[in-house]
């Protein structure tokens, strides 16, 4: 598989475990400690780790830094909002898509110069 769909992929997926690492215990360990929500956490984080390294190291062979955390940043929201809607039951505001456009200005304006990754 080419370079950047991977990383597209792994960060994808790295996201997921992220999310529910970061946010999850709020929901699921709000009785617990928050010591008890930090293992939970860490543990969940570990896999994360596992696919978002290997992400980068391929992602930086065909994009250069900014591009690459910019890409990280919009899959993490492309993967945040899900799960803020559906399993944590926030609600969105017309706000958030005003800030979402503005993310689509960051990404135009990284993108649009060819890429000189080490």
């Amino acid at each position: 598989m080419p370079a950047i769909p991977t990383t597209i992929l792994l960060l994808t997926l790295s996201n997921v475990f992220m999310t529910f690492a970061w946010y999850a215990h709020l929901k699921d360990l709000s009785g617990k400690p928050w010591v008890v929500a930090a293992i939970a956490s860490w543990a969940i984080a570990f896999f994360e780790y596992l696919l978002q390294v290997p992400a980068n190291r391929i992602g930086y062979t065909r994009l250069d830094l900014g591009q690459l955390k910019l890409l990280q940043e919009v899959i993490a929201l492309s993967v945040f909002v899900p799960f803020a809607v559906f399993y944590m039951k926030a609600s969105l505001r017309w706000d958030h898509l005003w800030a979402a456009l503005c993310i689509v200005g960051a990404v135009y304006f990284v993108f649009r110069t060819p890429a000189t990754a080490g």
